[in-house]
C-alpha cells in the first residue's frame, strides 16, 4: 500500500532524514518508533508531502507520491491524525467531524458521525461543544474522527497517545484495535512500545533520521537489548 524508499529530507540546509525506508502492506498496523528528534515525525510530513523530501521514492497504491502537494495525497486516501491533535477551536465538535468529510475511496460503508460516535461516545455527549472547551483526550478523539471521516485507506496517527490521562490512553488503545480488526491500514506513532507490541504487526525502530532494525512485534519482544539500546532512555 505505502513504500517508502531511500528518502532525504531537509529542513533548509539541515538533513534530517538520511536514505529512509519502509512499508505498509493492505490491513497492517506499522509503528514507527524510536527516541525523540530522530526524524519520526519528519518521515510522516514527507509522506504527506508537508516537508517534501529532495530524494527517494514515495509510492502510494501504486503511485508516485513524493512530489504531489500534500492537499492531492490526502485525496489519494492518507488520513492523518497530527500531533498536538489540531482541532479547529471554533468549531464545535460535530463541525469538526464533517468539515473534511468525503468518501473519495468509494467505500462501500463510509463512515459516519453516528459511528464515530459509537466508537467513542463521549463525543456524543459533547456534540456541541466547541473544540476549545474540550479536554486533550477528547480534543484527540475529534482528531481521530475526523481523520476516519475522510475514509482513509491509510491513517496515519503521530504521537497517538502522547500527554493523555492512562484511562484516555486505554480508550485510544482500545479504539486503534477495533480499526486494526476492521482491517484498517495504520502507521503509527507511539512511546507506549508495550501497547505497540500487544497491537502493531511490525515496527521499525528510528535512530538519527534511518531506519536501525525493523521487525515483528514478537521479534522485538524477544530482543531486549534492541529494545535498550535504541528505546531506552
Amino acid at each position: 500500500m505505502l513504500k517508502v524508499e531511500a528518502i532525504e529530507t531537509y529542513y533548509g540546509t539541515s538533513q534530517v532524514l538520511f536514505g529512509m525506508s519502509l512499508a505498509v502492506q493492505e490491513g497492517e498496523m506499522v509503528a514507527l518508533i524510536g527516541r525523540n528528534g530522530m526524524g519520526k515525525t519528519t518521515t510522516v510530513r514527507s509522506i504527506l508531502g508537508l516537508t517534501p523530501a529532495r530524494t527517494g521514492s514515495i509510492t502510494f497504491l501504486g503511485r508516485e507520491i513524493r512530489t504531489l502537494p500534500p492537499y492531492r495525497i490526502a485525496q489519494l486516501g492518507i488520513g492523518l491524525v497530527p500531533e498536538g491533535r489540531q482541532v479547529f477551536p471554533n468549531l464545535t465538535v460535530r463541525e469538526n467531524l464533517i468539515a473534511t468529510a468525503a468518501n473519495r475511496s468509494h467505500s462501500p460503508h463510509p463512515w459516519t458521525l453516528e459511528q464515530i460516535y459509537d466508537l467513542f461516545p463521549i463525543l456524543a455527549e459533547r456534540e456541541h461543544h466547541l473544540g476549545n472547551q474540550l479536554s486533550g483526550g477528547e480534543q484527540q478523539m475529534v482528531a481521530i474522527g475526523r481523520a476516519l471521516m475522510t475514509n482513509p485507506r491509510l491513517l496515519i496517527l503521530d504521537e497517538a497517545t502522547e500527554g493523555l490521562a492512562p484511562l484516555v490512553r486505554a480508550e485510544i488503545w482500545r479504539c486503534l484495535e477495533r480499526l486494526k480488526a476492521a482491517g484498517q491500514s495504520i502507521l503509527i506513532i507511539d512511546k507506549n512500545v508495550h501497547a505497540l507490541t500487544r497491537i502493531a504487526d511490525r515496527h521499525y525502530i528510528v535512530e538519527k533520521g534511518r531506519v536501525v532494525w525493523s521487525g515483528t512485534s514478537a521479534e522485538l519482544e524477544a530482543n531486549p537489548a534492541i529494545r535498550y539500546r535504541y528505546l531506552g532512555v
